[in-house]
């Protein structure tokens, strides 16, 4: 197995300039390799994070993104991102992003950049008494001796280690079951496998944003899994992200351990909708996640 790495995060968000067809500017992105019928939905999430940051010139700060993903995207291939610039004013920019793949649209998002102002300050309390991150073993510590379930020699090798972050989860992954009874509830500490690279036409506080935002769609539907007791490699499990809603409270530097604190909030009708919030290891709140998910399984109501 090759050494785990954070390059496939930055080779995600590299994006090349290219003519617009429909709105103000566009960019095509490549989505990156995974072991499923479709892209990971974190690659949209992330490369529309970084077309509309590259047409926001004048300091601000993303503080908000809403997206909805619209068709399945294939592995591997291009996707033009076209950027209509909405709104310049002086304490908030507005952006609308539409990605587009063989002619039609596939993901859609609006993004808001805000310089900011003096304010006061309150934030929600990180979890308590979570075991430190060095303590708990890796994905491909956990999954060495384990097999099962549809998991193939390819995705076990991608949740080993090909996701481009190191995560650690409190109680134990789903990959292949359930730890315990079931629960709303989980938290995974999250870190790049190693220092992020440069990325051509971002900032590092640009970078370490879109690297948020692309790490946060791997784990977020697990709350409403754990509650239902279904695990990844489950025969005749399918999901998909549906729709997603990322707030940014606070600058980030994905330098170091964040803890990624998930509940569920509902499982209905064949969707399941969750909450996420970061915080540094000092306890800062960095970013709010909630998503809606569709989530089908042998055994349970289409």
């Amino acid at each position: 197995m090759s050494t785990p790495t954070s390059a496939i995060f930055t080779d995600a968000v590299t994006l090349k300039p290219t003519q617009a067809e429909v709105f103000d500017v566009a960019f095509t992105a490549t989505t990156q390799p995974c072991p499923w019928p479709k892209a990971y939905g974190g690659d949209m999430v992330a490369q529309a994070v970084v077309a509309a940051a590259r047409t926001v010139t004048d300091g601000k700060s993303m503080h908000s993104m809403h997206s909805y993903f619209m068709r399945p995207v294939e592995i591997g291939a291009e996707v033009r991102y076209e950027i209509e610039v909405l709104r310049d004013g002086r304490g908030y920019s507005t952006r609308h992003v539409r990605g587009f793949q063989n002619g039609k649209p596939v993901y859609v998002c609006m993004a808001s950049y805000a310089a900011g102002e003096p304010s006061g300050s309150f934030q929600a309390t990180m979890p308590a008494g979570l075991p430190a991150p060095e303590s708990l073993p890796t994905s491909g510590d956990y999954l060495a001796e384990r097999s099962g379930g549809t998991m193939t020699e390819r995705s076990k090798a991608y949740w080993s280690g090909g996701r481009s972050f190191d995560m650690r989860h409190m109680p134990g992954p789903l990959y292949l079951t359930v730890e315990g009874e079931p629960a709303a509830h989980q938290a995974i500490w999250v870190k790049p496998y190693d220092a992020l690279r440069d990325v051509e036409g971002l900032t590092s506080e640009q970078r370490d944003t879109a690297a948020l935002a692309y790490v946060c769609d791997y784990t977020i539907l697990e709350p409403a899994l754990r509650v239902l007791g279904l695990a990844w490699a489950d025969e005749g499990l399918v999901t998909a992200s549906l729709d997603h809603a990322m707030w940014f409270h606070r600058p980030v530097r994905m330098d170091d351990w964040l803890l990624y604190a998930q509940e569920a909030y509902s499982v209905e009708d064949g969707r399941g909708t969750a909450v996420g919030r970061f915080f540094t290891t000092d306890g800062v709140l960095v970013a709010t996640v909630v998503q809606e998910g569709m989530i089908r399984a042998e055994g349970t109501a289409s």
